[in-house]
């Protein structure tokens, strides 16, 4: 029995160093200078510099360190008592500061291991059972993590020969094919990246017919580490409610429902060490590794695909339950626009400790609201109402957001002003950043603003600069995180940001406080650029008169994804509609960016230009939606994902698919879709058609004129 802190000063682990000492405390004096300094002014609101301003300086990374450790004291895996607790630490974190509070809860399908076991016995007569566990490096109570697994993997035994197979692409196993290796029956073993993930990876061995999966990261220090993770397939959210929020009471699908079903592999996986998996893989014998696995893979004894001679004796029981999941929500309501809302997301829920995934992002979440609360009391109010979310059950497939977009679908489609995510804030060195195309410019204002945390001197703006600028920006297609339901199920625009592309503690025990602090962030200056950054781009949404989106970057983004396409499509196949729709969207977006220059001017001269800007930031949110389809992305001949309806960026079906966008397009191109070559040329004019028209959908929206 165990009590999750519920305030929010906890002692810093680690001892700050001199020089952050005199940091903290010239924060400290800075913020008490203008807490001075206004408390003598007037009630008269903040305007945007001052505001922005004391954001910025009223930073500190001894109080995101705190909010750190006290989330990571316990793991907190979504649907225990553990993780409702750390819903209890952030709801009293936003009360405690004045903040309106809310929360939604939703039955939701998760799944838990009950027991597993692994054995292998090697050709010369030994056997080896190994232990599932990372140990007691971290000093984890006997239980408390939660054991190595694959969530809504199926419960089995496997008495099977192993085999290893690359990424578990579908370039693997050709590759296998092509040298007489037999997948069918054996257990593939796979390491995780390539591009592809793990749900993928199970689903394309299943598909070779072997009996069962292992995935293992490639580790160095953290070689004993198991990354867990789900293998659910077919789109994000709760199974049982595919389509539309789930609550008590209300529809819900059964486990033996054929849309359930399909949403679960029919093998076993579990996840597996570097350490287990290199003394099984150096055991292989039969084909020699194909060259072009052997410049990545990191070790050097491992030399054989197999299958064997090694069998693996496997075993894993699970099992599956409906728990109950909890979003909580700081709430500042807006002055002017109040129904006009500009949300900051980041989930709560974590495998193990979560330090770096998620907790890193709510520690700055934390942080924002805590800046914010500053602002409030020295006189500022929002003009648009700002929402900060914290979501439950992210690592289950993006659960608890997306059960909350599909019940507040209708309002976020037109209330919603912008979507900004932070999932993992800190994993590592290096900024990275994604969006859609019209929040660009904003993103590259903002981050000139904010220093950089890893060289002296400078903003992260020079930095990024001189590494490509703008062409640094990912799109959001993946479902990966929280952003997804919002642009790819409700097409609300949308910033993902964070700090580190990989880190070798991903979803293991190993992902702690301690880890953060000895080589994550010792002295949490990223975390403070990533605060900085997300806190400053919502100021921004939820202040300008006018809505900072130049859907002139949604143009160049496009004419690119043309200029691609006509590379790789078949000579039968038209563009014209695609080119001639792009160009009907570049004059409507030249069209608003010349009345938000002329509006700008005339801001504050009278009602009618008020009511002008109102029109005009309201065809600048609808355009987004013009970009959805209600037919949605089609998987198969036969199957559509009702959740995916974004035509421009989206995961396509095909992992060796060549397109990062226009998943319809992407699919009817790819050679999973069995055609003849005119039902195929036919499949692709019809995909552009459809694009186009959404593309004709959104420069009406931008316009507001009816054709």
């Amino acid at each position: 029995m165990f009590q999750l802190p519920l305030n929010s000063v906890t002692a810093f682990a680690v001892k700050p160093s001199p020089l952050v000492a005199f940091v903290t405390v010239i924060v400290i004096g800075v913020v008490g200078f203008y807490s001075l300094h206004f408390s003598f002014r007037s009630a008269a609101p903040l305007d945007a510099l001052h505001s922005h301003h004391i954001f910025l300086s009223s930073s500190s990374n001894v109080t995101i360190s705190n909010y750190l450790h006290a989330l990571t004291v316990h793991p907190h895996l979504a649907g225990t008592k553990p993780a409702s607790l750390t819903a209890r630490y952030v709801l009293n974190h936003f009360t405690g500061l004045g903040f309106r509070t809310r929360t939604s809860r939703h039955p939701a399908l998760l799944s838990y291991p009950v027991r597993s076991s692994l054995a292998a016995h090697f050709s010369d007569g030994t056997n080896v059972e190994f232990r599932l566990r990372e140990g007691e490096e971290e000093g984890e109570e006997e239980g408390e993590v939660v054991a190595p697994y694959h969530a809504y993997s199926p419960s089995g035994k496997v008495w099977a020969a192993a085999v290893f197979v690359n990424y578990g692409r579908e370039e693997d196993f050709r590759l296998l094919a092509a040298a007489g290796v037999q997948v069918a029956g054996c257990v593939a073993m796979a390491r995780s990246g390539g591009g592809v993930g793990r749900g993928t990876v199970v689903e394309a061995a299943e598909r070779h017919g072997a009996a069962a999966v292992m995935v293992f990261g490639e580790g160095d220090t953290w070689s004993k580490g198991f990354e867990r993770g789900h293998v659910m397939r077919g789109g994000i959210g709760d199974p049982l409610s595919p389509g539309w929020g789930g609550v008590d009471g209300g529809e819900s699908l059964g486990l033996d429902d054929s849309e359930v079903l399909k949403r679960f592999p029919k093998i076993p996986s579990m996840p597996l060490s570097a350490e287990a998996a290199e003394r099984i893989l150096a055991s292989l014998g039969g084909p020699p590794l194909p060259l072009d696995w052997r410049g990545t893979l990191k070790s050097s004894n491992v030399r054989n695909v197999g299958p064997g001679p090694t069998i693996l004796n496997f075993t894993y029981q699970g099992e599956m339950k409906v728990a109950t999941i909890e979003n909580v929500f700081g709430i500042i309501k807006g002055r002017e626009e109040s129904d006009r809302y500009v949300l900051l997301g980041n989930h709560r829920d974590a495998w193990t400790y979560g330090a770096v995934d998620p907790n890193s992002g709510t520690a700055a979440l934390l942080d924002i609201a805590r800046r914010y609360s500053i602002l409030l009391r020295l006189g500022w109010t929002p003009r648009r109402t700002i929402i900060l979310c914290s979501w439950d059950a992210e690592e289950f497939g993006m659960i608890g957001s997306t059960e909350w977009v599909e019940q507040n679908l209708l309002n976020l489609r037109s209330k919603a002003v912008a979507y900004l995510n932070v999932d993992c804030a800190v994993q590592g060195p290096g900024f990275f950043a994604g969006s859609t195309p019209q929040l660009d410019d904003l993103l590259l204002d903002v981050i000139k603003r904010v220093k950089d945390p890893d060289s002296e001197g400078t903003t992260i703006y020079q930095n990024w600069a001189a590494g490509g600028g703008r062409s640094n920006i990912q799109r959001l297609g993946r479902v990966d995180s929280d952003f997804a339901p919002f642009v790819l199920h409700a097409g609300i625009p949308s910033i993902d940001v964070y700090y580190g592309r990989d880190y070798p503690v991903y979803h293991t025990a190993f992902d702690s406080y301690n880890w953060m602090t000895e080589y994550g962030d010792p002295f949490f200056q990223r975390h403070v650029a990533v605060t900085g950054i997300w806190g400053l781009l919502a100021l921004r949404l939820a202040d300008d008169s006018i809505i900072p989106f130049n859907y002139l970057s949604y143009v160049d983004q496009l004419q690119v994804y043309n200029n691609t396409l006509s590379n790789l499509v078949d000579k039968r196949v038209s563009l014209h509609p695609l080119t001639t729709s792009i160009q009907e969207f570049a004059s409507a977006a030249k069209e608003a960016n010349n009345e938000s220059k002329k509006l700008r001017l005339l801001e504050n001269s009278d009602h009618f230009v008020d009511m002008k800007m109102r029109a005009l930031n309201d065809r600048l949110m609808l355009t987004e939606k013009g970009f959805l389809d209600v037919d949605g992305l089609i998987l198969s001949l036969f199957e559509i994902n009702a959740l995916i309806v974004a035509v421009v960026f989206g995961p396509p079906r095909d992992q060796e698919s060549k397109l990062e966008f226009f998943p319809g397009i992407a699919d009817s191109m790819s050679g999973m879709v069995k055609m003849s070559e005119k039902e195929r040329v036919a499949a692709i004019q019809h995909e552009i058609w459809r694009v186009s028209r959404a593309i004709q959908r959104a420069a009406s929206a931008l316009r507001g004129d009816l054709t």
